[in-house]
């Protein structure tokens, strides 16, 4: 696997208590960073892979706060940045979905599902942004969904797919944006990771995506030699062709 040396860079993985952000950090930690470890309501099970973040040999913390919350947002990086410092690293995992029908769906998690994808992402990047510039220096990961680039839409979970088009369209406007300033900002885009919690039949390669796979795509964003490469959409997806007729 790519081992990019990140010793001594302040690393944000939004969504880290558990899962696929989980696993990414873990991933990011073995590589030297210092992490921080987000979680909205799961403090025990943020504290716990921060502890084992640390039993890896790196420095580790804990940090609450809403994705979707202006003000959430804004102490969030600013506990970070007293205790670690500034945020070289922002990997934006948080992603809520809803697989039903969208006319099945509430009002409400029609929102937060738009909210935690967008506006979570908006939030921690143009928070992350002004520390990054004066650095510098600066690497962004959004996690996307695998063929949302080509409008990939199905009445059942409607605004996951609505919400990660628009996470790969705000990933190229903000590569652009900040294309002067020493960041990267780039995107990976599962199809079925191996936590998800429905499995197609028919899965390319026999199998789904394994943190593995997610980690490597991070990485070598991550890796020195890839400072030329951003608004870049990598799809970890083995294959996966949708519009297969």
């Amino acid at each position: 696997m790519i081992s990019p040396e990140l010793d001594g860079r302040v690393t944000l993985v939004t969504g880290s208590s558990k899962g696929v952000g989980k696993k990414l950090l873990l991933s990011l930690a073995d590589c030297g960073a210092d992490v921080a470890v987000h979680y909205r309501s799961s403090e025990e099970e943020a504290r716990e892979v921060a502890e084992e973040a640390r039993n890896r040999g790196g420095t580790a913390i804990s940090v609450q706060g809403d994705v979707t919350d202006p003000e959430s947002v804004d102490d969030l990086f600013s506990t970070i940045e007293d205790e670690l410092g500034t945020v070289d690293v922002l990997v934006n995992n948080v992603g809520p979905f809803a697989p039903d029908h969208w006319e099945d769906i509430s009002f409400e998690t029609w929102n937060l599902v738009l909210q935690g994808n967008i506006n979570g992402t908006y939030l921690c990047s143009k928070r992350a942004l002004p520390g990054m510039r004066e650095e510098n220096f600066g690497r962004i990961v959004n996690v996307g969904y695998a063929s949302a680039e080509k409008g990939l839409i199905n009445p059942k979970n409607a605004p996951y797919f609505m919400a990660k088009a628009g996470v790969l369209m705000f990933t190229r406007m903000l590569a652009s944006d900040t294309k002067d300033d020493g960041i990267t900002v780039n995107a990976v885009s599962p199809y079925v990771v191996e936590n998800s919690d429905v499995f197609p039949d028919d899965l390319p390669r026999g199998r789904p995506a394994k943190f593995e796979d997610m980690a490597q795509a991070v990485r070598f964003f991550l890796d020195e030699d890839s400072d030329y490469l951003s608004g870049v959409n990598v799809e970890v997806d083995g294959g996966w062709l949708p519009e297969t007729v």
